[in-house]
């Protein structure tokens, strides 16, 4: 049976050694007080048990036996109600909140381990406490002061979780185009009608309520996406008191029989005529909504990275065990009839991809989150709108890049078990299954990658670009004299000045013809993604190599060199691919694509 264990070790590297968490927090004017290293470290031993001995126990049996609906009632999987209330119980729900109305208000550099954890021992179950925390942030910023005193605390704290309501049969990405609809009540309530689909979590079992925010049309609003507005329906109406009132007219018509994530119910969701309540302002819905989007799109890098990890645990885990003829040199085991499969140099090739991707991520997904907490918790507004900027520009890359890997990842470790790989008892199946899904919603990876080139390097000219180019080149000019790590520095300068030439390139090409930003996005955010693990990977080795003589920087360094030497050359064939251009895009009529 599949274990996971809480890549604990790596996590104090990044938090403490990296990014020097604790100095950032106590330099944050809104964290100073709220959280030190010790009070972090005690979160993350106690989720790490709760994810090995809790959550990962349930996972297989959470996608053989998955949640089931009748009658409009979905029954959570099993294994999972108590499991949830374990989790709320040990007060993981709040973790980010305001603690004005109950949360802990800790860092997201923190909660991204914690979510990493909850999401790589068992993703199914990690999109229910994911969902309700991106409700929150959108009714903590947008909800009246009477919706937030009268929600929030139940939310934080897991007595009622949360659902966001966003897709349509015909609009997904499209939102603009949406049809359910809002009418006016007298009370100040809105009567809500409509089919949403897809809506994770929507239904369960798992807590007493189940808060949606919704997105739907004012009878007069403006058409496309200025027209949407958000409305918080509860599943069962709230009274004055905080107690439960009678049950909304919210349905569940049916869940959707899925590739993966099977544990979680995804819902088709029918308001007939539902109550509902105004957060924010009329026609704003979209901004509402966005507010929590950059925290939800690293969220999802976050759980394309826990699954990796774990494929990539279990998969070292067999290829020392399993064993199958000889090392290229010569017998390794020689009391065995052959040797393990992690001396043959494909296998390590695989499991070294693995434990790159994944480390390289943890970095990454960590310094993303640095600035999503400089930009909420900074006095400086200076300091905060560059925080900002960069959250904009590196969020796309996040989402995208660490799931495209992360799937890759899944897919070596899968191949490293060869033939039992392929069946269900060993997990590895589970995990490309699961992880497919990180590709696909919280908008595609096509969809982010068009917003990185599209919106954010050309829309602004490659203004964002340059604050990231900064960065990195402040880091290279602070190691000029650090001649041991030249090895991983100077790869690190040939890529950012290769990505540099190739975002002005870009730039130039879309003024005569916009065709070219499309057909460069994917390969020009994967181009950004190498480089980008390429800086995390430097900064790592910095801090490893006057350490190797305790294993684990060793074994820092010797991955640095992989990363630098086997993977992140990649970007030269997908800096050639660019700059083919658009051209033999559209060399086929819409009528050549069909084949018979």
């Amino acid at each position: 049976m599949p274990e996971y264990k809480a890549p604990l070790r790596d996590m104090r590297f990044v938090l403490n050694e990296v990014f020097n968490a604790g100095s950032l927090w106590e330099s944050l004017a809104g964290l100073q007080g709220a959280v030190d290293m010790e009070t972090a470290e005690a979160i993350l031993e106690e989720c790490g048990k709760i994810a090995s001995q809790v959550l990962a126990p349930i996972n297989r049996d959470g996608d053989e036996n998955s949640s089931t609906w009748e009658n409009g009632e979905v029954t959570a999987a099993p294994g999972f109600k108590d499991a949830y209330q374990t989790y709320v119980e040990a007060g993981l729900n709040g973790l980010g909140g305001n603690p004005d109305f109950g949360g802990m208000g800790m860092p997201k550099t923190l909660v991204a381990q914690v979510e990493e954890m909850v999401q790589g021992s068992n993703m199914a179950f990690g999109l229910a406490p994911m969902l309700t925390a991106g409700a929150c942030l959108s009714l903590n910023a947008h909800g009246s002061q009477e919706l937030k005193e009268k929600y929030l605390p139940n939310m934080y704290s897991g007595v009622w979780s949360g659902a966001m309501d966003l897709t349509e049969p015909h609009a997904g990405t499209d939102l603009g185009i949406i049809r359910t609809k809002a009418e006016a009540n007298a009370d100040g309530s809105y009567d809500i009608t409509g089919t949403k689909i897809f809506i994770t979590w929507g239904e369960h079992d798992m807590a007493e309520n189940i808060i949606h925010l919704v997105l739907a049309k004012l009878p007069d609003a403006p058409a496309g996406p200025k027209g949407i507005s958000l409305f918080l329906v509860p599943k069962f109406l709230v009274n004055e008191d905080g107690s439960l009132g009678e049950r909304n007219a919210a349905s569940c018509g049916s869940i959707e029989h899925k590739m993966g994530i099977k544990g979680s119910a995804t819902c088709v969701m029918n308001y007939d005529g539902a109550k509902g309540w105004l957060v924010g302002e009329e026609n704003k819905g979209l901004a509402c909504m966005f507010t929590m989007m950059n925290y939800e799109r690293l969220g999802v890098g976050i759980q394309g990275l826990g699954v990796a990890e774990n494929s990539y645990q279990n998969a070292v885990a067999y290829a020392r065990d399993r064993i199958q003829s000889r090392a290229p040199t010569g017998a390794v085991a020689k009391d065995k009839a052959a040797d393990p499969i992690i001396v043959h140099p494909d296998v390590r090739r695989m499991l070294m991809t693995m434990r790159a991707f994944n480390e390289g991520g943890r970095a990454f997904s960590t310094y993303v989150a640095s600035f999503l907490d400089t930009s909420k918790y900074s006095d400086d507004a200076e300091q905060a709108k560059h925080a900002e900027q960069m959250v904009a520009l590196l969020t796309p890359v996040t989402k995208a890049f660490m799931t495209d890997v992360a799937l890759e990842s899944a897919i070596a470790g899968q191949q490293v078990f060869g033939g039992h790989g392929f069946i269900r008892e060993w997990g590895q199946e589970q995990h490309v299954r699961d992880l497919r899904i990180t590709q696909i919603y919280e908008g595609t990876n096509g969809i982010q990658a068009l917003d990185l080139m599209g919106r954010k390097i050309v829309g602004t000219n490659g203004s964002l670009f340059k604050l990231f180019e900064q960065d990195v080149n402040d880091f290279v000019a602070a190691q000029a004299g650090n001649e041991a790590a030249a090895e991983f520095i100077e790869p690190l300068k040939a890529a950012m000045e290769n990505l540099a030439d190739l975002t002005q390139w870009v730039i130039d090409q879309a003024q005569s013809n916009p065709n070219e930003i499309g057909a460069a996005s994917v390969e020009y955010l994967h181009t950004f993604g190498y480089a980008a693990y390429a800086y995390m990977w430097a900064k790592m080795a910095v801090i490893a190599l006057p350490k190797q003589d305790d294993s684990f920087y060793k074994a820092k360094v010797e991955t640095a060199r992989f990363y630098v030497k086997r993977l992140l050359p990649r970007y030269i064939g997908l800096t050639a691919t660019v700059k083919g251009g658009s051209e033999s895009l559209y060399g086929l009529t819409d009528e050549m694509f069909e084949t018979a």
